[in-house]
């Protein structure tokens, strides 16, 4: 297991090993290092930051997806929206209904800024209201939190199901979220328990990022639905399958840690065909935890996954992937 615990070594996890090439994967949308630039004078750090992330937005709208249509943002925000459980300090309460207030179409890029506080509510993002930002006081000190499951009743007398189930769910394209905490409160599922999924944040819009946020819960933490999206310095946390979905993802400089009792798995990508433009990409990360984990379950047949210069605890099932009970899922 010591190959494991090299801090530089790159282990590729692919679900599908063919001799097809494949373009237009997360190779060379890295963004560009802006260490040693200076600040224009008329731009903040803040700004200055956002700018970089749309250079890394613009590249990889310009390349050829089968899938994604060309990314385009706006950039700096035209109104500022405070968000603060004490009524007098900011404009709204709750996190909703800012959302709420903002037009049924949304056009232009709005930030949403949250104080310290952890606010107990689930939280929907609809799909035409883009252009959104949504910053907290700081992962530790902003926390978004609510304890649904898939099997939890919903209003038609029926369970609601994984999907529906997030504390917070993005449908618009161009989101993004800083330093602040999505949690999912259910406690760690026993080993074959049924109906535990339980997700913290769903996103599936386009065109997302998420710096300095965390991600808490236990299965199915993470659902990186659909869309392109970036993650940079986030912490994600979970026991079964906490990082899954099947868009196209680059996670960077990000800690991923397992809470499973027994035997858990990282990932879940599912990648339903040679022609898709999916998967999860993991550059200069780090993987700890407990338990006993598999980098990843196939949840689709030609299920797509990578790390490279991370590292890993000395955690990892040496076989590496599982291939959902599916042989054929091994080609």
């Amino acid at each position: 297991m010591s190959k494991f615990q090299c801090v530089s070594c790159v282990v590729i996890l692919l679900f599908l090993l063919n001799s097809t090439p494949t373009h237009c994967h997360t190779k060379g949308i890295r963004p560009k290092n802006s260490a040693g630039k200076r600040l224009s004078t008329n731009m903040t750090q803040t700004q200055f930051s956002e700018q970089q992330f749309m250079k890394w937005v613009r590249f990889v709208g310009s390349l050829r997806h089968s899938l994604f249509k060309e990314a385009k943002n706006k950039l700096f925000p035209s109104y500022t929206i405070t968000v603060n459980k004490n009524s007098m300090a900011g404009d709204f309460r709750s996190i909703q209904d800012a959302i709420d207030s903002l037009p049924f179409v949304n056009q232009e890029r709005v930030v949403i800024k949250v104080q310290a506080g952890v606010y107990t509510e689930k939280v929907n993002i609809p799909a035409l209201k883009s252009f959104i930002t949504i910053e907290g006081a700081g992962a530790d000190k902003t926390v978004v939190q609510w304890g649904d499951t898939a099997q939890t009743i919903g209003g038609k007398g029926q369970p609601i199901g994984t999907y529906n189930s997030a504390t917070f769910a993005v449908n618009s394209p161009y989101f993004i979220a800083k330093n602040i905490t999505f949690k999912n409160t259910t406690p760690v599922p026993a080993p074959g328990a049924v109906g535990k999924q339980a997700v913290a944040l769903r996103i599936s819009g386009d065109t997302a990022a998420f710096l300095g946020c965390k991600f808490l819960g236990a299965q199915d933490t993470l659902y990186d639905h659909l869309g392109r999206h970036y993650y940079k310095d986030c912490y994600i946390e979970g026991s079964v399958d906490f990082i899954f979905g099947n868009s196209l993802s680059l996670f960077e400089g990000c800690h991923v840690h397992a809470i499973a009792q027994t035997t858990g798995a990282l990932t879940a990508q599912g990648r339903s065909s040679l022609l898709e433009d999916t998967g999860f990409s993991f550059v200069n990360c780090k993987v700890t935890g407990s338990g006993a984990l598999y980098l990843g379950r196939a949840w689709g047949p030609f299920s797509r996954v990578v790390f490279a210069y991370t590292y890993m605890d000395d955690i990892i099932i040496p076989k590496g992937w599982y291939n959902w009970g599916d042989p054929s899922r091994e080609m």
